[in-house]
């Protein structure tokens, strides 16, 4: 009786499985159409996002910087994926309410921006970096001792390409948050340089030679002019200091201020000028007496035994008359 009963039993679940199976199969048959038009509204807005980003794109790069051009466009066709997949699983899943999709999708956020706050800022700075556009590629600038050109700025980094060659890549939460000096962001610069002049110089015969070596050189902007200002006594010199203004761009600056130094000494040494080097005065003290008179004599190496023992040395007989000799007077 108790093997029938569990039989019977097996055998009602075996039932209760396979009507299950089958209304789960009868359910995915009668839902495949509508997964197919799903699957068709997802590629079709896939299609449109290729469509919509190259032409975001392309009219971008007309106007905006190639940055902006390529990162916006990303993110617009990102947007109209991202709505496609919601269309497509309304289409494909009706029992799915939009409004609870919508706020699941609010928690996942919340999560992600916990687990990945890092990439998270990198990538909202880069927003506002390409938005802003505080400088663009091309530009010269320094981030964190970092001197170099912009390459672009991606989602994730700002890239840019150092002066001796070398690829640097700046989280862009380090660029936004940090101080970075835009060399270029201006049609010209002012370099300095200090020189040093002499006393016994006429001050104005050596303003006046330096500014026309300033003006000389091709670097050198007209506007505004360069200057030549005294600025404080030194030790052994006056400072000059020379101030020109010359292109931005790092190799401009460097070329402009060897013409100016070659130009600067040329035109020193044609009007006679000096460029005096530091001069070191010692005052002789009782320690430097001591130390002085405990030193050999430089002229006397001999020791003075031998002296005593060479005795008078007068003039070989033959010699030279010319020659002085020194003769030690003894009585006879």
């Amino acid at each position: 009786m108790t093997h029938r009963w569990l039989l019977a039993q097996a055998g009602d679940e075996i039932a209760d499985v396979q009507e299950q199976a089958q209304s789960w199969i009868d359910r995915a048959v009668d839902s495949l159409p509508r997964i197919g038009i799903a699957v068709g509204v997802l590629l079709v807005m896939w299609g449109v996002s290729v469509g919509v980003r190259h032409l975001l794109a392309y009219r971008w790069r007309r106007t905006r910087t190639p940055s902006f051009a390529a990162v916006m466009s990303r993110l617009v066709g990102w947007v109209i994926v991202g709505l496609g997949m919601l269309v497509a699983l309304v289409v494909g899943f009706p029992s799915i309410d939009p409004v609870d999709m919508v706020a699941g999708l609010g928690i996942v956020s919340v999560a992600a921006g916990f687990a990945f706050q890092d990439i998270l800022s990198n990538l909202l700075a880069g927003l506002l970096l390409i938005v802003r556009q505080p400088f663009i590629s091309g530009d010269q600038i320094e981030v964190d001792d970092h001197h170099g050109t912009v390459e672009g700025i991606t989602i994730r980094e700002t890239s840019i390409t150092t002066f001796d060659g070398r690829r640097v890549l700046i989280p862009n939460r380090d660029v936004y948050q940090g101080a970075v000096v835009i060399q270029t962001a201006h049609p010209a610069v002012r370099s300095e340089l200090t020189v040093g002049c002499s006393y016994d110089d006429d001050l104005e015969v050596v303003t006046a030679t330096a500014l026309t070596a300033l003006r000389s050189c091709p670097g050198v902007l007209r506007e505004p002019p360069p200057e030549a200002l005294l600025c404080e006594f030194g030790e052994s010199t006056i400072t000059l200091e020379l101030w020109f203004w010359s292109d931005p761009h790092q190799i401009e600056v460097r070329r402009t201020q060897h013409q100016v130094v070659l130009a600067t000494k040329a035109a020193f040494d044609r009007a006679g000028l000096s460029m005096p080097w530091p001069i070191v005065t010692l005052q002789a003290g009782p320690s430097m007496s001591r130390a002085l008179g405990d030193a050999p004599d430089a002229a006397g190496d001999d020791d003075p035994r031998d002296r005593d023992d060479a005795g008078p040395s007068p003039s070989a007989p033959g010699g030279d008359p010319g020659q002085d000799s020194e003769v030690a007077n003894r009585p006879s």
